[in-house]
């Protein structure tokens, strides 16, 4: 019988989210030949006793797992030598920050197997905290209004027990009627709209957007060609070649900015693709756009929305930026645009979230696990076996050598 072991998160700051909530390893065990542990912690968003009453074995050393499963980056320290880990490595982009992690990942002889690049057959991902990013990015764009202008109170997901809890309070709120645009199509964008959705801000197209008046809160989800156009204007639009050839694109946001208050960003960009506006015309009297909700949060240089120009954190979420200069500012203030870009949004709300997670890799993942070498999609998401990059992988031979 094959042992899973779910390790105790040890980045800091502490993450709270969990691989599989107590019902979910409870349910895997009926379901499936796995034999799962849960290493103690204090600061899951389930506690030590909820797996407990579920009948999951607690235990601090989980060396005698054939699996280990965890959600963000292992610290260095607590890698097992030859054991198999499933987590977030974020290495597969060569982020700097994480070499060392590769490294002591492959010093160790671990199989790393990264939950980003767990995909079927047609390279779509199986597992992801998006939507849930989206969920929360949405919540806070709209608290920050509300800090910004005072018009309405909106609490921190954070300081929520869990999404339910939240939506009672929506009930109770009236917002003014404010003007939304978010971007994307993703789990993000879908995470995102529904948040909206459920905070009772009524969908309209971008015709109805752009050219009526509004007396209630309104949010309008747009696509690339609604925001984009070939630079040769003899051509049409076409998706494919947009995220081929992005580079041969200008931006056509422009009418967007002059109506919303509101931006929420939730595409998936690439740096050849056009920025949805430039620093100069943000600083144009037209531009109407108080508050950006960044989820895609990718800085400066070379990111979709020139505001972003670093992430911010659970316990600070927002940033003033002064288009004038370009310059931070502190929040809220009459002159700046209000940036509020988290990068790891989905902790806010850890048992939603996790829970949803769960759910994939219920679905997608144990079943592989269990099939273990014979498995393709375990296969295509291996980035280190037996000492050695995979093949997929090698791409990062000169990130591990630091050529």
């Amino acid at each position: 019988m094959l042992k899973v072991g779910i390790i105790r998160e040890g980045k800091v700051p502490p993450d709270a989210r969990v691989p599989l909530s107590p019902e979910q390893c409870a349910e895997a065990q009926l379901r499936l030949p796995v034999h799962i542990v849960v290493q103690k912690s204090p600061i899951r968003c389930y506690k030590d006793e909820e797996y407990v009453a579920r009948g999951i074995d607690l235990q601090d050393d989980v060396s005698d797992c054939d699996i280990l499963m965890g959600v963000k980056e292992v610290p260095i320290d607590k890698l097992i030598p030859y054991k198999t880990y499933l987590f977030f490595s974020h290495t597969i982009k060569k982020q700097p920050y994480n070499r060392p992690l590769l490294l002591a990942v492959l010093e160790k002889d671990i199989r790393l197997i990264d939950y980003e690049v767990l995909t079927n057959e047609r390279g779509e991902r199986l597992v992801a905290f998006g939507f849930y990013a989206g969920i929360v990015g949405a919540h806070n764009a709209i608290w920050t209004w509300g800090e910004r202008t005072g018009q309405f109170s909106l609490p921190r997901l954070c300081e929520s027990h869990d999404y339910a809890e939240v939506l009672k309070i929506y009930r109770q709120t009236q917002l003014p009627p404010l003007r939304i645009v978010l971007t994307g199509s993703g789990r993000v964008a879908s995470g995102a709209a529904k948040n909206l959705i459920d905070m009772g801000i009524r969908q309209v197209d971008a015709q109805t957007f752009l050219s009526q008046e509004f007396e209630e809160p309104v949010f309008t989800q747009i696509h690339a060609e609604n925001y984009a156009r070939p630079t040769d204007s003899t051509k049409d639009f076409d998706k494919k070649d947009f995220y081929k050839n992005g580079d041969q694109y200008v931006s056509t946001f422009q009418p967007y900015f002059q109506k919303a208050d509101i931006f929420i960003n939730g595409i998936f960009y690439d740096k050849k693709a056009p920025a949805f506006f430039t620093l100069e015309e943000m600083q144009h009297p037209d531009f109407r756009i108080r508050v950006i909700g960044d989820i895609t949060c990718d800085i400066m240089p070379g990111a979709s929305v020139p505001a972003t120009i670093r992430p911010t954190h659970i316990d600070d979420p927002v940033f003033g930026f002064d288009p004038k200069t370009g310059l931070e500012t502190a929040p809220y203030q009459s002159g700046s645009i209000d940036v509020m870009a988290i990068d790891n949004l989905p902790s806010e709300l850890p048992r939603d979230a996790s829970v949803f997670f769960g759910e994939q890799l219920m679905i997608f993942i144990l079943p592989e696990l269990i099939r273990a070498s014979q498995s393709d999609v375990l296969r295509r998401a291996t980035i280190t076996d037996q000492g050695a990059l995979t093949p997929a992988f090698e791409y990062l031979s000169d990130y591990v050598t630091g050529a």
